[in-house]
């Protein structure tokens, strides 16, 4: 299992969650990305992409305008 770290910060909708799910078709099952993003789009965008995969979020913070997100491939 490895866990790997993305900035995605500045990048505007659609780029967050299609960078998200293109290094999510890497992945093995059971590795974790880290996201971090300042769209606020990105909180909808990101949750709604885990539903359409199957991947799971273990958690997601907001400090100010920085959106973290954590991720499992399931």
């Amino acid at each position: 299992m490895t866990e790997k770290s993305i900035n995605l910060r500045g990048l505007k909708c659609p780029l967050p969650a299609l960078k998200t799910r293109k290094v999510l078709s890497g992945l093995a099952a059971g590795d974790v990305i880290v996201v971090e993003c300042t769209d606020p789009l990105s909180a909808i965008d990101i949750p709604n992409l885990l539903r359409e995969t199957g991947d799971a979020l273990e958690g997601s913070s907001r400090d100010g305008e920085l959106l973290v997100f954590r991720i499992r491939k399931a």
